[in-house]
């Protein structure tokens, strides 16, 4: 059996655990959901108070120049391609993950509009904005939304056909924490000519990523959880560079112009992915951002020319392994089974617990105890479930067992049966 003694030596051991330095996270709070809202770094206030007071209050307008703002989103994205697998000049930080990934499909919609495909394909356990943006764009484009099962991409009955035109999948479900081979599933939707769009959300931050060693698309991602950028950060967008020159932008704003003061009357767009911007980019919000980025960055120095996600998927690993060894010695016979794939290669940074009774109430019960995971409502395929964030750039092995020690509490007293735990609040 695990003990907490096992715990507090790991962490004793753990090369990563002065990075927790960097992040302001309130007393008694064990905080478990980064897969949704990652914590704030420390130098994020007064890196954003410098920016309104000093850059904006003083420099005002100059401040384009003089501060580099005109510049933030490239100069970001190139600090999110070190993390995904990506080159300088291929990402852009801009807008949110919804609107980039309007962007990005009708990109990818463009350039097969000719081909005579007309299925987009995607998993019904997607993220539902991702599903809801490319039902609205398959309407307008005259293409068709196809939903299916993970499994059904592989073997002899593949989905995947000459029908195909665009794969569009979240690299790590958000519901279930399982992850794709994205080297695997993109080669295989470019064997019958179809076209990959990733969402990187729970990815990007979490789990190393190669976009361009898999050879895909299109993909885009989410500044606010595991990058630490703050509520409603700024998201980034990816190109591969052999789209560079040909892919269409559908909102095409005057920053995404290859020369936006000239201020001409037609549009010209900017070379690369430097066409993904659209308008007048928030400056405060992408300070924000930087931040965050510079928090996930700072694990390069612990590993070297292999860079900052190899050390944080293997202290991932390492916490997600021991919370589902804890929960299944400690809660077991109270209704919790494991959602979330046992086998590295197949999981994300999360870990999720289904229960077929009173799942969202065991989320409030530990929420009150200072333990914040969040709940995510079942199916017809698969019980509500509780979920589990692991950020290893600020969660310890003892924060782990104290985690599951409140489990075990909650559970073994009924204290999860209590009024107030059953009320649902707005945001679950």
């Amino acid at each position: 059996m695990t003990t907490l003694a096992d715990c507090r030596a790991l962490d004793a051991q753990d090369p990563l655990r002065a990075l927790r330095d960097q992040f302001t996270i309130p007393e008694g709070v064990l905080y478990l959901d980064g897969n949704s809202l990652g914590v704030m770094p420390k130098a994020a206030p007064a890196r954003i108070a410098e920016v309104v007071t000093k850059e904006w209050g003083e420099g005002l307008i100059r401040s384009w120049n003089t501060a580099s703002w005109f510049d933030l989103p490239q100069r970001l994205g190139d600090k999110v391609a070190r993390l995904i697998g990506a080159t300088p000049g291929e990402v852009v930080c801009t807008d949110s993950t919804s609107v980039n990934l309007y962007k990005v499909l009708f990109a990818a919609l463009s350039q097969q509009k000719d081909s005579g495909r007309k299925l987009v394909i995607s998993e019904r356990s997607n993220f539902p904005t991702d599903l809801y943006i490319a039902e609205s764009l398959c309407r307008e484009r005259g293409f068709t939304l196809k939903l299916i099962d993970a499994s059904e991409l592989q073997g002899p009955d593949s989905v995947l056909t000459e029908e195909v035109a665009v794969l569009m999948l979240t690299h790590v479900n958000y519901r279930t924490g399982a992850m794709h081979d994205m080297k695997a599933v993109t080669a295989a939707a470019h064997a019958v000519g179809a076209l990959t769009v990733w969402d990187l959300a729970h990815s990007a931050g979490a789990v190393p990523v190669a976009l361009n060693d898999s050879n895909a698309d299109y993909a885009i991602g989410c500044g606010y959880k595991y990058l630490n950028g703050g509520p409603g950060a700024p998201a980034f967008a990816w190109v591969h560079t052999k789209h560079a020159g040909e892919f269409e932008q559908p909102l095409s704003g005057w920053w995404g112009h290859a020369a936006p003061f000239e201020f001409t009357p037609h549009y010209r767009p900017a070379p690369g992915v430097g066409r993904y911007l659209c308008g007048t980019q928030p400056i405060i919000a992408l300070a924000g951002l930087e931040c965050g980025l510079d928090t996930v960055l700072a694990a390069e120095s612990f590993n070297g020319d292999h860079g900052a996600m190899s050390a944080l998927r293997a202290k991932s690993l390492a916490l997600t392994d021991m919370f589902i060894r804890l929960v299944e010695e400690r809660c077991a016979g109270h209704g919790l089974s494991l959602v979330t794939p046992r086998e590295h290669e197949q999981r994300g940074s999360q870990v999720c617990l289904s229960r077929e009774e009173g799942a969202y109430a065991i989320v409030q019960a530990l929420i009150a105890r200072g333990v914040i995971g969040d709940y995510r409502a079942g199916d017809s395929q698969m019980p509500d479930i509780l979920r589990f964030g692991f950020t290893p750039l600020y969660i310890g092995f003892e924060d782990v067992w104290n985690s599951v020690e409140h489990l075990v509490q909650v559970l073994e007293t009924a204290e999860w049966k209590r009024e107030e735990f059953n009320r649902k609040n707005a945001v679950t």
